[in-house]
């Protein structure tokens, strides 16, 4: 068994050092956990005395930077660092020391390389939110100023354990939409599936057949055939067609003119809209509360806010909003005449405004905004799925007619040729 070398921090924040055997670097991880160690640096130790570094910070190399091209470091990763650190922080671990402590815990080799980065440069002398923001791919706006304001007011652990809360509510609300969206995603994909099989092979072998006995054909069937011959002489293309349309329409989706078309559109598709409304208003008001928490200045929170939200509409109204409060203003009036946003959300952030509690009304506002939005997604889960169901069954079932149709129409003319 393999005898290590480790360093590493107690729950009192104190360095400790030791010798021991672990059948792989992840038993002694996990052997060390138990005990209350945060493992940061380790050396294998063979029986003659070598000694390997196989633990801390390594080299970058080429294949390296191809490995962090492929990966990705999700929401989920972030929130779990997130929480570590606020833990840390709050024991009294230098900071420096909680980030070579977690970043020794991660198996994303991409996300240990930028927490040892972010190390460095604050043992350098950096502060940590410049050298978070240095790595705005990871860390977003909202994080560096959060951590910022921390850092100014010297509630730093306060700050890591409302960046983990936040970015944990934005977890499950990304999986919440995903969760309901995936049922009726896989229902289409099989249903374009099943109708494009039936198309390239069982249609037009179908087809031979009729041809050969010079039957009549009914109109339906006809009309399935002729699809079905245009689609097999023609799918490379239509596929192109459709893979040119789709990219096509992304883009101008996201351009500078057909943003705010399509975003005013979609907020006025029924269930959809509202349901897209319920989530803008949700991540507005908790990230809002969230900043303002933690001592980030009104006008660069509303700027961070704008940024976040994902309706262009919705967006632009938290631009007036930031422009007003600039001028001396209040943020409910410019919310409740732009009429995107319901009365008693304007309302709310009035009375906020007014008692001098708006980081605890706009709270209010996420927390019965959030709630609302899990039921709408519930909702839209349990209408969705025997909608689907009944679309496809109404598909098969013209399909199946079209074909049977002149199947039951020629056995009645060989019963008749041969009665």
């Amino acid at each position: 068994m393999p005898i290590y070398e480790y360093k590493g921090l107690n729950a009192k924040g104190k360095s400790v050092s030791g010798v021991i055997d672990a059948d792989s670097p992840r038993g002694l991880k996990d052997r060390l956990s138990k005990d209350g160690v945060f493992l940061s640096e380790y050396v294998e130790t063979t029986r003659g005395g070598d000694k390997r570094k196989v633990g801390g910070e390594q080299a970058g190399s080429r294949d390296v930077a191809v490995a962090d091209m492929l990966t990705r470091i999700n929401l989920l990763e972030i929130a779990e660092v997130t929480r570590q650190l606020a833990t840390l922080v709050r024991a009294g671990i230098p900071v420096v020391d909680g980030m070579a402590a977690v970043a020794e815990q991660l198996e994303n080799a991409k996300f240990k390389r930028i927490l040892s980065q972010v190390k460095r440069a604050v043992s350098e002398g950096s502060s940590l939110a410049h050298a978070l923001g240095e790595h705005p791919k990871v860390f977003s706006n909202l994080y560096v100023n959060m951590v910022a304001a921390g850092e100014s007011s010297g509630n730093l652990d306060v700050v890591f354990e409302r960046l983990a809360e936040f970015t944990e509510n934005q977890v499950r609300l990304r999986a919440k939409l995903v969760g309901a969206m995936m049922y009726p995603v896989i229902m289409i994909v099989v249903a374009i599936a099943i109708v494009m099989l039936m198309m390239l092979f069982v249609v037009p072998k179908i087809s031979t057949m009729f041809d050969d006995l010079g039957a009549d054909l009914p109109l339906i069937t006809q009309l399935l055939i002729g699809t079905s011959e245009f689609v097999s002489m023609f799918w490379p293309l239509l596929f192109l067609l459709a893979i040119g349309a789709a990219v096509g329409f992304n883009k101008w989706r996201s351009s500078e003119n057909g943003k705010p078309v399509w975003d005013s559109f979609v907020l006025k598709v029924p269930v959809f809209g509202p349901l897209v409304r319920m989530l803008n208003i949700a991540r507005f008001s908790r990230t809002l509360a969230t900043l303002l928490n933690s001592g980030v200045p009104i006008l660069s929170a509303m700027n961070i806010v704008r940024a976040v939200l994902t309706n262009h509409t919705l967006a632009s109204v938290i631009e007036e909003a930031r422009e007003a409060v600039k001028e001396g203003h209040s943020i409910a009036d410019p919310l409740k005449l732009s009429g995107e946003f319901p009365p008693m959300v304007t309302h709310m952030v009035s009375v906020g405004e007014k008692s001098g509690q708006l980081e605890s009304m706009l709270g209010n506002v996420a927390d019965s905004y959030e709630v609302q939005v899990d039921s709408k997604i519930t909702q839209l889960t349990s209408v969705l799925e025997p909608l689907m169901i009944v679309i496809m069954g109404i598909g098969v079932a013209g399909l199946v007619f079209a074909i049977l149709m002149p199947m039951m129409q020629l056995n009645e003319v060989i019963a008749g040729s041969t009665g």
